[in-house]
């Protein structure tokens, strides 16, 4: 094996892409420690970057933390169920999107942002940020819409883009998953069916998404459910077999053949390094992209939801583009997949416990009519997805399909906001939204009826994963076998 390609070297490599965020991030540290704490000043000075060039460094960083936390999940197969490393990949994966909408939920909590203080403003108050409170209550609601963009751009970037590039690279790959068929961008990616316990939580989460705003805001009773719901599916994952060994190439299968303790070493620290690299480096990325967008005409507003929660996304498309051109798209999707649950779930249901300790005492993180408007399309275009997902499978067209009807949206809002489309309604920019809400629902509801039986299978499927996950027996083949 050349040593160019040898699998230590390509984590060098990866490695490498982290070096100039890593090296700045520790030089300032030690600048801190040294004045503050010992009272010299070794070095000279703290490093800081212009725009450009911290969104470049920071890039590459996450770039490169992005195949060292692939190589960490597919690693940890040979130990762990598969479903269980990729939750873990998923979590560190989107951890950024965590913090960036704690930041904004402790900040509103901070201000005394309480449901009655917001609701005795007036939109246009909040929106100019006029007061302490206002800005407060601006905070809160940059919260809401900096989870709902993140949301939708998963699914409708990331699922239907994954699907499509996956389908395209068949022909190089072989992927056994994609599915040639008949008919008008017919071909399609089969989906594995243990994926059917994350889209069964999926399914509860997505319906009770729709019932949130009704509330006024995030609550204890969100929180409860929506957090019982992760904590009761990686209760069922993490009980399940390790699956006999799949075919590994590159980085995880040279790891794979290390001995124990040392394979479980190397997959805790890919997962802390990369880890670690993500969570510093993606939200200066993705600020430094919000000060270009600003800079160049574009609302903060805008920015926050859609180019921010892009950045934080990142890291999870870049590992399953990775997966993908390993011909496991099947892993690629279960990840994907993933962080929706985890976003959908434990994102929402922590934002009122963040919220609470700024507040100092038990509150609900208010909102908005227009980011009520946002959750409800936000569930509906969920509700839409699964839908599609339902016979565990996703054609080129559907995917076509999903992303259409996403980027339309976020378009004509833009056009809206920007003047350059003026449309006959009350508020156009929160009517918008709840058309397409209704689009979804309808569309998903008749994708729901057509395959109705497919809906029954995949709800068994997940029953069954309960049952064994509690020691019965289940009743479909797949996991009788």
């Amino acid at each position: 094996m050349s040593r160019l390609r040898h699998p230590l070297a390509q984590v060098a490599y990866a490695v490498a892409l982290t070096v100039p965020w890593t090296g700045a991030q520790l030089y300032n540290l030690i600048s801190v420690y040294d004045t503050r704490l010992l009272g010299v000043d070794l070095l000279a000075g703290v490093i800081h970057f212009s725009t450009v060039p911290e969104v470049a460094i920071t890039g590459t960083a996450v770039l490169g933390a992005s195949f060292l936390l692939a190589w960490g999940a597919e690693t940890a197969e040979k130990d762990v169920p598969r479903a269980f490393a990729i939750a873990v990949l998923a979590i560190l994966a989107v951890a950024p999107e965590y913090a960036v909408d704690a930041l904004y939920a402790w900040n509103a909590g901070a201000g005394g942002a309480t449901t009655e203080a917001c609701q005795a403003l007036t939109p246009e108050a909040v929106e100019a940020q006029a007061t302490s409170l206002a800005e407060a209550c601006h905070d809160a609601n940059l919260a809401v819409a900096n989870m709902t963009g993140a949301n939708r751009i998963l699914i409708g970037i990331g699922w239907a883009g994954i699907a499509v590039f996956t389908v395209r690279r068949a022909a190089r790959t072989a992927d056994p998953a994609v599915r040639d068929r008949d008919g008008w961008l017919a071909d399609a990616v089969a989906l594995d069916s243990a994926i059917a316990t994350e889209v069964a939580f999926l399914f509860l989460a997505t319906a009770w998404a729709f019932f949130v705003p009704l509330g006024g805001g995030i609550d204890v009773m969100d929180t409860v459910l929506l957090v019982g719901l992760y904590v009761a599916y990686i209760g069922i994952i993490i009980r399940g077999d390790v699956e006999a060994d799949e075919e590994h190439v590159g980085v995880p299968k040279y790891f794979q053949g290390w001995s124990l303790p040392w394979r479980p070493l190397v997959v805790l620290a890919l997962f802390g390094y990369s880890g670690a690299m993500i969570f510093t480096a993606v939200e200066p990325f993705a600020h430094g992209l919000e000060v270009i967008g600003v800079e160049n005409g574009i609302p903060e507003f805008f920015m926050i939801q859609w180019i921010a929660p892009l950045a934080s996304e990142s890291p999870e498309l870049i590992v399953v583009i990775v997966l993908v051109n390993k011909a496991r798209s099947t892993a690629g999707f279960n990840a994907l997949i993933s962080s929706k649950l985890n976003q959908w779930t434990l994102l929402i249901g922590t934002l009122s416990v963040v919220f609470s300790l700024s507040l100092g005492q038990y509150g609900v993180l208010p909102f908005d009519a227009k980011q009520a408007a946002e959750i409800w399309i936000t569930a509906a275009q969920s509700y839409f997805a699964l839908a599609v997902l339902v016979n565990l499978e996703i054609s080129v067209r559907e995917s076509l399909a999903i992303f259409v009807l996403f980027i339309s949206q976020v378009l004509i809002e833009f056009a809206v906001i920007r003047g350059v489309l003026t449309l006959p309604l009350a508020n156009p920019t929160r009517d918008v939204l709840l058309i397409y809400a209704a689009v979804y629902v309808v569309a998903g509801t008749a994708l729901f009826v057509k395959r109705r039986a497919a809906l029954a299978h995949m709800l068994g499927l997940a029953a069954d994963a309960g049952r064994t996950a509690i020691g019965r027996d289940p009743v479909h083949s797949e996991f009788a076998d």
